[in-house]
This record gives structure tokens, sequence and C-alpha cells, in this order.
């Protein structure tokens, strides 16, 4: 018998109990509702406000298409929010497969339903996959269409997704264009997340910048003001991205007095193409991309393409007038200072995921490098003065990139040499950062079976005893003298508060490793504070993670499985093994009990290991602030008006 036979052997068998009865076949707009995530990211605020986005989007598409000039976006007291434009207004007539429903209900009710797919109704569009309305619509707890086609109304009403009756015939209309209002359903994004004026206010003025010949009026019930976001606005932008590049670095000094700047209409039936560029060294680098006014936060191939564009000419120049130094730019120093927005319209893009954060489609980084390129050729060609000036700011920031490489591998190196810490530091041995990682292991035990589980390439082991400062408590003396810190700020090289630099961090990522045990979870929570009060660019920079080591082993036979908690463990028991199966549940105490084996298999091996990135997003950043005052600031009183407030939400507590 071969080696993988006996594998399948050892497996647990299906369960008897498991039949085509058991197949569920989900129809209409119930998978929307069941998985949301699949359709908008999760049920937070940021999936929350991706439903504004989709309805506005679609406003935006018969803006860019040139049938609408203005739309309305408001907002009321009880979280409802309208969208409004002066469009041709959704169709209503019978759709000719579904012939005893309109097309406004089957837009709203079906998925993969619209007018985006072979390209004749849109040039460009936002919307792409047929889903955005209908996944509005099954995930409001109510919405109201109202389409106004030929100056004659029809309205029509849905709650959860399905329609309330048949459309309604209102008569002659002195209007034209489309209105859609709807209220997300608190069972799917609970009760306390809410729609924010500020973001919505700040959605707006973006597609209004991104298409100048829109007109976005915003109005907002005043109770819901909570800063500076006006209650009312009318957002229309002549300039369109120097518009929006100027609001950005103004009154600050820039590399070159002029911006670069520009727009090609549809090139060759190819798409078009917006940006706007400068570089201003005083204020933080930012690189704002768009496909069809869809922010695609996460860069994509447009994003590459001027990138591109921007570093090969910059280097032409350079070998034109001579300057032997251009072999050292890199797309990275060309953009470390510059403030930039990139705005394209293409057919049909491709995007990663339903939310469309990332752009990949090919053609979008040939036509981004074409373009650009050629006008920042002619830029730097019509004035040498200014072109000489950004190469040899440009040059600059090569050299000081590859000085700080330099005296950050002499550092590294003398780090390893100097440290003399309680648990040792057990390094890696790859010089570079890129891909390695440190971990945060609590005390000897832990540390020794760690430094036998690990890569020795790649992965360093850092073990802490006992649990350190709490530093939201501590006064500012306390961090400095305390040794278990000061061991940790050394081995990571990066500095701490002002000082912090992300270029110093000598690994890629710090792992906190705890054992999954509520002491586990204090020491976590303490190191987590320290690196939010103390470098918290090294978690905006998505550098800190938290490993996520198993708390059963359940073994029975030649099958050993593992379970991250209680409830892991219970659905285990019930899906993994026969009903009536001996099963061996063992605890694991602490990292230190784990052999070195089970240890890399399960918590520090990349492929079968689970880590959580630990990130805060603007939203949560104030409430986050909030939590750590009450929960690990100097106030007592704060910590125990936090659990009577809680308590009653503690089930099997783990003492």
């Amino acid at each position: 018998m071969s080696k993988s036979q006996d594998l399948f052997d050892a497996a647990p068998s299906p369960s008897k109990g498991y039949t085509a009865k058991d197949i569920e076949v989900l129809e209409g707009l119930e998978p929307v509702r069941r998985r949301p995530g699949m359709y908008i990211g999760g049920t937070d605020v940021t999936a929350l406000h991706h439903l504004a986005a989709e309805i506005l989007d679609n406003a935006m598409d018969e803006a860019v298409a040139g049938h609408a000039s203005r739309i309305e976006l408001e907002l009321d007291e009880d979280d409802v929010l309208t969208v409004r434009d002066n469009g041709r207004g959704i169709p209503v007539d019978a759709h000719p497969k579904y012939k005893n429903k309109s097309a406004l209900e089957v837009i709203m009710t079906t998925l993969h339903a619209g007018g985006k797919f072979g390209g004749k109704v849109y040039d460009t569009s936002g919307g792409l996959h047929g889903v955005g309305a209908s996944v509005v619509n099954a995930l409001s707890e109510w919405m109201e269409v109202d389409v106004a086609r030929d100056k004659h109304g029809h309205k029509m009403r849905f709650e959860r997704g399905k329609p309330i009756g048949k459309l309604k015939d209102v008569g002659a209309v002195n209007r034209r264009g489309t209105i859609v209002s709807f209220r997300p359903d608190r069972q799917i994004f609970g009760a306390d997340t809410h729609f924010s004026p500020d973001r919505l206010h700040r959605m707006a003025k973006s597609k209004a910048y991104l298409f100048r010949g829109v007109e976005i009026r915003w109005k907002c019930a005043a109770d819901l003001i909570k800063d500076a976001t006006p209650a009312e606005d009318t957002l229309r932008f002549p300039g369109g991205l120097t518009d929006f590049l100027t609001g950005e670095i103004e009154g600050k000094r820039t590399v070159t007095p002029r911006m670069f700047f520009g727009r090609t209409e549809n090139r060759d039936g190819k798409g078009a193409v917006e940006w706007a560029v400068a570089w201003a060294p005083e204020i933080d680098p930012f690189l704002y991309t768009y496909c069809n006014t869809i922010p695609t936060l996460q860069g994509g191939t447009h994003e590459q393409g001027l990138r591109n564009a921007l570093t090969k000419a910059l280097r032409n120049h350079g070998e034109r007038t001579n300057n032997r130094k251009t072999t050292l730019v890199t797309p990275d120093d060309l953009m470390a200072s510059a403030c930039a927005i990139l705005s394209v319209f293409i057919r049909e893009p491709e995007f990663q995921g339903q939310t469309k954060d990332k752009l990949s489609s090919p053609d979008a980084q040939r036509l981004v490098e074409n373009v650009v390129r050629d006008h920042f050729d002619h830029w730097l060609a019509e004035s040498p003065q200014e072109a000489d000036r950004l190469l040899d700011f440009v040059i600059d920031q090569a050299e000081d990139r590859l000085k700080r490489k330099q005296e950050k591998e002499v550092s590294r190196k003398a780090a390893t040499r100097k440290l003399r810490l309680p648990g040792k530091l057990a390094d890696c041995t790859r010089d570079a950062a890129q891909g390695t990682e440190i971990f945060l292991v609590e005390g000897d035990s832990a540390g020794g079976s760690a430094k036998q589980a690990r890569d020795r390439n790649t992965q360093a082991v850092l073990p802490l005893r006992g649990k350190i400062l709490n530093v939201a408590s501590a006064a500012a003396g306390k961090l400095a003298q305390n040794q278990e810190l000061s061991d940790l700020v050394q081995a990571l090289g990066c500095g701490t508060g002002v000082k912090y630099r992300d270029e110093d961090l000598r690994y890629e990522r710090v792992i906190i490793m705890t054992d999954a045990d509520v002491d586990g979870a204090h020491i976590a929570s303490l190191l987590l504070t320290f690196f939010y009060r103390e470098m918290p660019k090294l978690i905006a920079n998505g550098h800190l993670c938290l490993a996520m080591p198993p708390l059963f082993r359940l073994n029975h036979g030649a099958t050993t499985i593992y379970a991250r908690d209680d409830k892991h463990r219970e659905q285990l028991l019930k899906s993994a093994f026969k009903a009536n199966a001996k099963v061996e549940v063992s605890r694991f105490k602490g990292l230190g009990e784990m052999m070195p084996a089970q240890l890399k298999d399960t918590t520090m091996k990349p492929g079968s290991r689970t880590l959580v990135r630990v990130e805060i997003s603007d939203e949560a950043r104030k409430d986050t602030e909030n939590l750590v005052e009450r929960l690990m600031g100097k106030k007592p009183e704060l910590r125990f008006q936090f659990i009577q407030e809680n308590a009653q939400f503690a089930k099997d507590v783990d003492v």
C-alpha cells in the first residue's frame, strides 16, 4: 500500500447523515443576506459605506455617459440615504426575459442584471458585475426607487430585497432621472453602525473632482453633524484633479513651482487618463488612484503605469544631461515625496473582488504609461532648470536610501553582537529585513521551543520574561529603565516615538506569540499597548501581527487535529470524527508544552499557520484611543466602570 493510500485511509470518514437533502440552494438575493462579506467585504462601517458608494456610482455612470449633469446626496436622521440624478432613469418597461416583471424590478432583485455588460449603454462605468443595486437592496431594511422617464413617473418599494407589490404608475411628472432611498438593515450591520456625514461628504467631493462635468449637491440633517462637515454643500470643480491637488498641498513648499498635470480624452478608443502630481517634501506623500470614478485603495495596474512612466521619463532626462547618478533612481525614490492623483476611464475594467479596491486590467498599465510618459517628457523638456532641480532632489532621495540601507546592515550586525538578553535574542541569518520576522514569546520555556521550531534563515525569537510594563499608565521615565522593553527596542532597531524610523526596522514582521489563555491575552494586550503608544507607524505600516496558537489537540488513532478554542474544539469533535469515536482531548497549558514540531506546524510555519495582522482604520482611531485609555490608562475607576458595563456579556471565562 502506498504512503498516500495510508493517509487517505487515516482520514476521518464522512458522516452517514450527510445526504442530498442537506444541500442548500440559495436563490434570489438570499446569498447576499447570508454571506454579505462576499459582496461588500464585511458588515462593518466600511462595508456600510460601500452601499452608499454603489448607488452613488450608478448615478455617476449616468453623468460620465453624458446623460446626467446633477446628482443629489441626502442623509436624514434615521440613517436613510437618498441619491437623486437627472439622468435617463432606470427602464420600467417589461423585461423580455421576465415578461411579468419590469426591468426596474429585475435590476433590483436579480444578481448580475444590468446595462453594463455589453458596453452598448455605457462606454465606461464603475458598476461592472450587475450586483451593486441588488446587493444594496438585499442589505437594506427597505428601499424605494422613484423613476421619471419621458415625463412619466413610476415608483416601487422593496423590503429586505423583496418587492412590496408591483411597480406603481404615479402619472405625469415635470422631471427626469432616478431617486433611490434606502435604510441599511440593522439585522445585518447592527444597531450601532451608522453612516458618517464626514465620510459621505468626502466621497461626494471626490466624485465631483473626478468628473468635472457633474454638480453634486450634498445635504445632511443638522443633528448628525459632529465636526466641520457642512450640512449643505454644492460641489463642482471645473479644474478636476488640479483643483483636488491644489487644495491638498496649498501653502506647502514644492520642489518645482509647476504642478505636473494633464488629461487625455478617449485615446484610440482605449480610455481616458487624468493626473496631477507635485513633489512636496513638507507633507506625507500620497497617491490616490481611481478607475471609472471608483477609488482603488490598493492601487493596481494603472498605478504601476504611472510610476513606470514618471521614472522612465526622468531617467531619460538624466541620461540626456549626462548625469551618471541617474542610474541610482528607483520608482520608490521618485514617489517618496510625491503627492499624486490618478484617474482612468476604461471599458470593462477588471478588479480584484466586488469591492473594487485594486485594478488588475493589463491594458490600464500600458495606457497610463504611454500617455503619462509622453507628457512628462515634454514637461521636463519645457523647463530644463525645473527638470534638473527635480532630478537632483530624487537623486538625493536615492543616495539617502542607500546610506540608510548601509547603516542598517552595519547596525544589524552590531546589534546582534551587543545584545545580551536574559532569554537571548536568537537572530535570523538573513541580513536584509525583507522576508524576515521576529517572534516575541513569553518566557524561556516557550522561547526554547520556538527557537527549535523556527526557520533560522528568516525567523528570530526574543523571549520576554514575565508581564512587561504597561506604558499607558507608567511614568515617562519608567520606559527607559525597563530592561525587557529596552531589549525589545534594541532588537527591533527602529527607535520609538518621534525617533521611530520605519526604514531601520530590522524585521519585516513583528509577531506577538503568547499562550492561548488569559495570561497570554494579558501579555499580548500589554505589548499591543506598547506598540500603539510608542511605535504607531509600525502598526500603520502593517508590520505587527498576532500568532494564533491552538489551545487543544484532538487525537484519535492516526488522526491529530488542533483546535483554536472551546467552540472550535466542539465543532471538530462533531465534524472530523465519528459519532462514537473516543477522541483524546488534551489542552496545552502553554507554548512551552508543545513539541517544537507541533509549534512549527501549527503556529510558526508559513502556509500552515494563522496570523492576524493588527490594523487600525481611520474611523476606529478615536475609539481605539478611548479604549486604550479606559483599559490601560492611569485611572483604575475607568477600568472598573468598563468591567461593570460589560460583565454581563462575559461567558465561559477562562480562569
